[in-house]
């Protein structure tokens, strides 16, 4: 007996052994070793690992790791990097120290053929590094202080309100695949500030993660995918999910690519989050670059200058260098910037391959064609070229979200906003394909909504994206588009027929009368969705006709992608302080989130779900 007992606990014990180790989260705060204060925006990453956060506005942070631990490095442009050790503890507290580096100044000098660059060294610390006018006449550096001021610009966002599907049955409006709204919002918050109204457009922020989408099998680029339910904030009112997936396609297959990178290096992008996190944001960039692919740069502050003729990805050394020799001053001739990397691409063009320039910049631009407008007919009249256009935004105080966004959206390109080394690395590599290669371009949704079914409806975002009807079949009407293995979600709060609400009350018409068609009537049809779009390389657009069934289903058996993207529209709806969010709440977005976070392998998920809890913090003071 008493043998048979030392056998079943040793197989306990063995068993027991074997037993996978749950993981465990660490938490702590992130300081400045000079003064003690909280450090937003800090970079924590698991050191081998793809798992990473950031520090929030009261520098706070939680990363989940595995029981046996492992190295944390935290990391900020403008301090020392720093590498812990995981111990037993659950709470690591950790102070970073100043990164004193010697700046090199950019001087720029034209005579009647050329333009040159040289370096003058100048030592400061990071966190006095000053601004520098730039001359273009004998190279003298004058120094300037940096401005102080909150300057920053964002367009004036009107909310989209419901519109009668009887008497205005068509919805029509231009995809996006921009996310900048999101990591700008984000980076507000984690200053411990609300964002302001318009640096918030819903469908960006939407847009910021990727949903579990079917990979399209037939020959169109994209698979549509669409889903009704209940909204989450109303439930006497419909949600519509309508999701696009980009056919991905592997890097090795991907076309050779003639990238132009137009760096901004007047005196406002001296701060550490900007050109030096501009540096390093592409020097990541650069890793990813294949033999064939070329990298010319051309900079830009009182004068532009060409400072690396193409060079082959093979020779990254080459290209790491010159971004390495590059610092802030003097003031932003952009307009002069945007023509010369435009020529430049020109010049070097490969046919069937990937045209772009990749403009890195706070959008502060100053002297030449600087305005929104001249800006805008400067980059419409580049596309026509066969070049696309990145825009990567940078920094705080003067940041002009307005002219970077239009000069995104008219230059057939998209449009990120970085705010932390973390966010670098999620547009540049692991999203890689999807933000320089683009599959289909002037890509736009026509919506027919049945009467018979459909009192009102309103598109959730995408305010500044909207199009006319007949824009729907003009090819000469630029549209959004769409890189390798990208996904594009949009949402519709739909009022039923029947359905009494407070948000939509018109009266009947006096002179004239509008009927259904019976064959409406009978029909399960709630909507036809149709989409065009074109090949990189063509002008015609091709025609997608997606019919959608009144199919509705319960709001808790509905997929993670139809009530995540639910949940980051409702909370977009709370930030801009919406009338249609009624009572919805911090706590009920989080819930809805929690909920349907799925797998989240690189924890953009469970970020959000920190940040709601963290803003919803903030906005009960």
């Amino acid at each position: 007996m008493k043998k048979s007992i030392g056998i079943l606990a040793m197989l306990v014990i063995f068993c027991t052994g074997f037993i996978a180790p749950a993981p465990r989260t660490i938490t702590g705060k992130v300081t400045y070793a000079k003064d003690g204060s909280p450090l937003p925006g800090v970079t924590v990453i698991l050191k081998g690992t793809t798992t990473a956060t950031v520090t929030d506005h009261l520098g706070m942070y939680s990363i989940v790791v595995p029981e046996s631990g492992g190295k944390l490095v935290f990391s900020y442009i403008g301090f020392q990097s720093k590498e812990v050790k995981i111990g037993t503890s659950n709470t690591l507290n950790v102070s970073l120290q100043d990164d004193a580096k010697e700046l090199q100044e950019v001087v720029i000098v034209k005579d009647d053929k050329r333009l040159y660059r040289k370096q003058a060294p100048v030592r400061v610390a990071a966190e006095q590094a000053k601004t520098y006018d730039m001359s273009i006449s004998m190279g003298n550096v004058q120094p300037e202080p940096a401005e102080q001021w909150n300057t920053e610009e964002y367009d004036a966002i009107n909310e989209n309100i419901f519109h009668d599907a009887l008497r205005n049955p068509l919805s029509t409006f231009s995809i996006d695949v921009d996310a900048a709204s999101y990591s700008n919002v984000r980076r507000f918050i984690n200053n411990g500030s609300r964002p302001p109204k318009d640096a918030v457009r819903i469908e960006e922020m939407v847009n910021y993660f990727d949903y579990d989408y079917n990979q399209p099998k037939g020959e169109d680029p994209f698979a549509v995918i669409t889903e009704i339910s209940s909204a989450p904030w109303n439930s006497k009112h419909k949600l519509v999910h309508i999701g696009l997936q980009g056919k991905k396609i592997a890097t090795e297959n991907l076309p050779a690519s003639n990238l132009v990178f137009l760096i901004d290096v007047s005196g406002s992008m001296s701060d550490p989050n900007k050109l030096p996190l501009l540096k390093s944001s592409l020097k990541m960039l650069v890793e990813e670059l294949r033999p064939q692919d070329h990298v010319a740069i051309v900079v830009y502050a009182g004068a532009a200058g060409l400072v690396l003729e193409p060079t082959s990805g093979a020779d990254k050394k080459k290209i790491i260098e010159s971004l390495d020799r590059l610092e802030a001053g003097g003031s932003t001739a952009g307009g002069a910037g945007i023509n010369l990397a435009y020529a430049t691409a020109k010049q070097y063009f490969k046919k069937g391959g990937n045209n772009r320039v990749i403009l890195a910049t706070d959008g502060d631009f100053n002297i030449g064609e600087s305005s929104k407008a001249a800006m805008e007919r400067l980059i419409e009249a580049k596309r026509q070229d066969g070049i696309f256009l990145t825009v990567l935004g940078y920094g705080m105080g003067n940041y002009k979200d307005s002219k970077m966004e239009v000069l995104a959206d008219k230059g057939n390109g998209n449009y990120a906003y970085i705010d932390n080394i973390t966010e670098a690395r999620k547009v540049l590599v692991n999203e890689f394909g999807g933000t320089l290669f683009t599959i289909a371009k002037d890509v736009k949704l026509q919506i027919e909504f049945n009467p018979a079914k459909v009192k009102a409806y309103r598109l959730i975002g995408y305010e500044n994206r909207m199009l006319k009807s007949e824009d729907f079949n003009n090819d000469k009407k630029d549209a959004g588009e769409l890189g390798s293995g990208h996904t594009v979600t949009a949402l519709y709060e739909i009022i039923p027929v029947g359905v009494e609400s407070e948000f939509f009350k018109i009266d009947e018409l006096k002179y004239q009368t509008t009927k259904v068609d019976p064959a409406a009537q009978k029909t399960e049809e709630l909507m036809t969705i149709k989409l065009r779009y074109k090949k990189p390389d063509e002008d015609v657009s091709k025609l997608i006709v997606h019919p959608l069934k009144d199919n509705n289903i319960a709001l808790g058996k509905t997929s993670d992608n139809f009530r995540w993207s639910a949940s980051v529209a409702a909370f977009g709806m709370l930030l801009r302080e919406s009338e249609y969010i009624k009572s919805f709440t911090y706590d009920d977005v989080v819930q809805l989130a929690q909920g349907s976070r799925g797998e989240d392998k690189e924890g953009y998920r469970i970020e959000f779900i920190n940040m709601v809890k963290s803003f919803g913090l903030i906005a009960s003071r």
